[in-house]
């Protein structure tokens, strides 16, 4: 479970193993992005567009850094807000950390723990640049993500892990009954379904790429995906065993359970690719771990072996549909898949967290109460994050003079005219 923000104070000493393994953690979801998804998207998009996908990931790296510590982090974990969003004064600019200032209730410094939380900011936006990879102005992905950033993911930080909406206390609200909550260890709804379904809106809203769907659309540098992927899910462990926050009994059960998932995913994605299509391809493989992991992020630490395997293989047949079949059948064109596996996974996941409750964990209602808090969280997150990236999209559009490149521009490619460079020099 992850530690609330307003729990800052004294007590607890500092543990160095605790220390270490969370200062381990903030190292490999950092690799998550940069470079891993940065060589994930990088390789499934054609040559003229990989410098506009890696320019963006380290754009986020730097932007969502800054505003974290601007005043993201006193909207999302202060104490004197509401149930949606967060606030303290004190959290600005991180004026109330000093070397010996820890987290209460943990063993580690507060300084370590916000710069774990730092990665997550980075991470979360750069997930949906996917979703509409080469054809939206650098000018409005940079704006978009920003107002989304403060619109979702911020007060969606807040109701999950602040002690807000998701969290019914002794009283309840209109969401929660008393002592309800929902269970989200490490993102599935702050993260994946927020990113996912901000993803799916501003792919609507920028309209599919020339030539949708058709053959030129395919993967430049498949190796990129591999590797890429490959560090997602070494890094993962970092996103999911360090939200246990400590090298404890909980992030151990995090990793098996983290891993199991994935495993279980790839397998099943890599057989349904071979039944269907005779033939299991590398970029099936990659996007099925993908999936796995997706899925396993919010129960990590709440299920056990027999349920990742269960939450691995449930979630990669429905991304797996979701990625070849419904966004096929719907026609649109969510570029790189963000919605059918991030979307979908971190749906599934979510609802499965509800199920698959490992036995004598505390803190969940059980059975089908909890699943249907699980529902409920699933909801408000999915309208949530829909209405605000629509708005976000909506004022990129009017301040950027549009969202999408000229069709001269798409059809050159973005590294070229949004960056000025190219990935592999003229090509004959």
């Amino acid at each position: 479970m992850l530690l609330k923000a307003e729990d800052v104070g004294g007590g607890v000493a500092i543990d160095s193993g605790d220390t270490a393994w969370m200062l381990t953690s903030t190292l490999l979801v950092l690799m998550m992005c940069l470079p891993g998804l940065a060589l994930f998207y990088g390789g499934l998009v054609r040559t003229k567009n990989v410098l506009s996908i890696f320019v963006q990931c380290f754009a986020m790296a730097g932007i969502m850094s800054l505003l974290w510590v601007v005043f993201g982090y006193a909207v999302a974990a202060g104490g004197d807000g509401n149930a949606y969003f967060g606030w303290s004064k004190d959290f600005l600019f991180f004026n109330h950390i000093q070397e010996g200032t820890q987290m209460d209730g943990g063993t580690i410094p507060e300084s370590v723990w916000v710069t774990f939380q730092m990665t997550f900011i980075i991470i979360s936006p750069a997930i949906i640049v996917g979703a509409f990879a080469e054809r939206m102005k650098f000018s409005a992905v940079l704006l978009f993500t920003v107002l989304w950033t403060v619109l979702s993911y911020l007060p969606m930080w807040h109701m999950v892990w602040g002690g807000g909406l998701f969290h019914g206390g002794d009283e309840g609200n209109w969401l929660m009954g008393p002592h309800q909550h929902a269970l989200d260890f490490a993102g599935g709804n702050v993260v994946h379904i927020n990113a996912g379904i901000a993803g799916l809106v501003a792919c609507l809203m920028v309209g599919k790429r020339k030539g949708f769907p058709g053959p030129s659309l395919v993967p430049h540098n498949v190796p990129f995906v591999l590797v890429g992927a490959a560090l997602l899910w070494v890094g993962w462990f970092g996103f999911n065993a360090g939200s246990a926050g400590g090298a404890n009994s909980g992030a151990g059960m995090a990793m098996l359970t983290t891993q199991v998932a994935t495993a279980a995913a790839l397998v099943v994605w890599m057989v349904l690719e071979w039944v269907v299509s005779k033939k299991p391809t590398a970029v099936g493989v990659a996007t099925g771990a993908v999936a796995g992991l997706v899925a396993i992020t919010p129960a990590a630490g709440s299920t056990d072996v027999m349920g990742a395997l269960a939450i691995g293989s449930i979630s990669s047949l429905v991304c797996y549909l979701a990625a070849t079949k419904l966004k096929h059948a719907l026609n649109y064109d969510d570029s790189l898949d963000v919605f059918g596996v991030h979307g979908m996974g971190g749906i599934v996941g979510a609802l499965l967290t509800g199920v698959f409750i490992r036995e004598g964990y505390e803190g969940a209602s059980g059975g089908v109460l909890q699943f249907w808090i699980q529902a409920k969280s699933v909801i408000l997150t999915a309208v949530w994050s829909a209405l605000t990236a629509y708005v976000a999209l909506q004022i990129a559009k009017i301040l950027c003079g549009g969202l999408r490149v000229d069709t001269e521009v798409e059809h050159a490619g973005l590294d070229l005219d949004e960056h000025g460079e190219e990935a592999y020099g003229s090509e004959s």
